[in-house]
C-alpha cells in the first residue's frame, strides 16, 4: 500500500487543533477543515432530503459517510455497479467515506467472533468476515473507509480480558485488511483508517493507539466511546491518554459523538472529525436544534440572548440538566436533550416565530413554529423535510464558529453560548 495522500495541516493547537484536511478523493482536489463534521447518510442520501433540497444548504462538508450496515444487504445490487456507489448514489462531488455501523443506530452486541463481526441490516443479521468486508469495499469504491473492529467493548463494565481480546482482534483485522487492500486494483488510492479501540481501561487504550499507529492508515477511528457508554470526564481522559499515542499529522475521528457540549470537550481533548448523524437524531425526535453560537466581537451584545432566547431561559437548567448529566445507559443517544426544542408540545400551536430567530435556512425562513407543530401532530411528511434542513444547517453552523473561535481565541465564550453558562444563558430551551 503506497503512502497516504491526505494531509492534515495544522495551523493553530490552542485549546483544539485548527487545521485542513488536503489532498481527499481520488482526485485530491478537495479538503475538509477541521474540527470538522462528517454529512450523515443512509445509504448515500441524507434523511428525508433530495440532492437538490440538501444542495440547497451552505456549510455542507465535502466528506458524507455510508455504513455498511445500509449496505451489505445490498451486495446483489452492489455487483453490478460498474462505476463505483458515488455514481450510483448522484455524489460524484463529495469524498466518501465508509464506516463500519451506522452512528444513529445502537448496535446490538454478543455477535462477535475471531473471525468476523455483525452488522444489522433492514433484513437483520449480516455476518463479515475480513474477506466479505473487503469485497465490499471493493464494489463500493469509496474514498475512504475504517479497518474492519471488534468494537462490542462500549458496554459499560465490560471485563477487562474481553477488552483485550477487542483489541488483539481489532488489530488482527487491520493487519488482514491491509494485506488484502495492497492487492486489490479496485482500492488503489484509497485511504484506511485504523480503529482504535480498549472500551474504559486506560493501559488497552493506550496499548490500541500505540500499535494501530504503527501501521500504514491514513488516520485513526476512535471507537467505544460513544454517549451513553462512558463518563464524559473519563472520555477526555482517555482520549488525553491515547492520543499521545498518535502522530500529529494524521486525522482523528471520533465515533458516536454529536451532542454539542460532548463536541467541545472532545475538540479540546484534541478530537479532528466526528460523525452528523445528531441532526437526524434530533429531527426524528420532532425537535428542532436552537442552542446559541454566536460569539460577536462585542461582549455586551454577545452576552445578551435575544428575547425570543431569554423568554424560554426565565427557568433554570432543571430537567434539562438530568439530561445533559444523564445516567449511562444504552437509550441515551435517543433522548431529547437540552439543545432542542420539542415542536410536539402543545406551547407552539399558536407560536408564529421562527424556529431561531436570525436563523437563514428555507426552513425558518418561510415557516413557523405553529407550522412545524401542526405538520408533527398531523404525521405529515414535510415536518422531516423542514426539521432535517433547519437542524442540518444548524449542527454545521455550529462547526463553523467552533473553527472561527479556534481562530480568534474565542472558544471558552463560545463554551458559554452553547452550555448556558455565565451571563447569556444562552441554551435556548430546555427538556419539558
Amino acid at each position: 500500500m503506497a503512502g497516504s495522500r491526505m494531509k492534515l495541516e495544522l495551523s493553530r493547537v490552542i485549546q483544539g487543533r485548527l487545521g485542513v484536511l488536503k489532498e481527499l478523493g481520488r482526485t485530491g482536489q478537495l479538503s475538509l477543515e477541521t474540527p470538522g463534521c462528517l454529512l450523515y447518510t443512509h445509504f448515500g442520501s441524507v434523511p428525508h432530503l433530495t440532492q437538490d433540497t440538501l444542495h440547497t444548504l451552505s456549510n455542507l462538508p465535502s466528506v458524507a459517510q455510508v455504513t455498511l450496515s445500509n449496505i451489505a444487504e445490498h451486495q446483489e445490487v452492489l455487483e453490478e455497479l460498474k462505476d463505483g456507489f458515488k455514481k450510483f448514489s448522484g455524489l460524484h462531488d463529495t469524498v466518501l467515506y465508509c464506516s463500519l455501523h451506522d452512528p444513529a443506530t445502537l448496535c446490538q452486541t454478543g455477535y462477535t467472533t475471531t473471525k468476523t463481526v455483525s452488522v444489522w441490516g433492514s433484513g437483520g443479521r449480516i455476518e463479515l468476515t475480513v474477506a466479505k468486508f473487503m469485497a465490499l469495499q471493493k464494489m463500493l469504491q469509496p474514498d475512504w473507509y475504517q479497518s474492519m473492529a471488534d468494537g462490542e467493548t462500549w458496554q459499560i463494565n465490560t471485563s477487562r480480558k474481553r477488552v483485550r481480546k477487542s483489541v488483539d482482534r481489532t488489530l488482527a483485522h487491520l493487519d488482514e485488511c491491509l494485506l488484502l487492500h495492497q492487492k486489490s486494483q479496485e482500492l488503489d488510492g484509497v485511504e484506511v483508517f485504523g480503529v482504535v479501540e480498549g472500551g474504559d481501561i486506560l493501559e488497552e487504550r493506550v496499548r490500541s493507539a500505540r500499535e494501530t499507529a504503527k501501521r500504514p492508515v491514513a488516520g485513526f477511528c476512535l471507537d467505544g466511546l460513544q454517549t451513553g457508554s462512558v463518563d464524559p470526564a473519563l472520555r477526555t481522559q482517555l482520549i488525553n491518554a491515547l492520543i499521545k499515542e498518535l502522530p500529529e499529522d494524521k486525522p482523528r475521528l471520533l465515533q458516536g459523538v454529536g451532542r454539542p457540549d460532548e463536541v467541545l470537550a472532545c475538540v479540546e481533548a484534541g478530537v479532528d472529525l466526528f460523525e452528523g448523524f445528531f441532526p437526524f437524531q434530533v429531527t426524528e425526535r420532532g425537535c428542532a436544534l436552537c442552542f446559541s453560537f454566536d460569539i460577536s466581537a462585542d461582549p455586551e451584545r454577545a452576552g445578551t440572548a435575544p428575547p425570543a432566547v431569554l423568554e424560554l431561559n426565565e427557568e433554570k437548567l432543571t430537567a434539562g440538566e438530568t439530561t445533559l448529566k444523564a445516567d449511562l445507559n444504552c437509550d441515551v443517544q435517543t433522548q431529547m436533550t437540552g439543545f432542542e426544542m420539542n415542536l410536539k408540545d402543545k406551547r407552539y400551536q399558536g407560536d408564529f416565530r421562527p424556529l431561531v430567530e436570525g436563523c437563514g435556512c428555507y426552513c425558518c425562513t418561510n415557516h413557523q413554529r405553529a407550522y412545524l407543530h401542526h405538520l408533527l401532530v398531523t404525521n405529515e411528511l414535510l415536518a422531516g423535510v423542514l426539521l432535517m434542513i433547519h437542524n442540518t444547517s444548524h449542527y454545521h453552523s455550529f462547526f463553523s464558529a467552533l473553527r472561527e473561535a479556534l481562530l480568534c481565541d474565542k472558544l471558552d465564550l463560545l463554551k458559554k453560548r452553547v452550555l448556558g453558562d455565565g451571563d447569556g444563558a444562552e441554551l435556548t430551551e430546555r427538556k419539558e
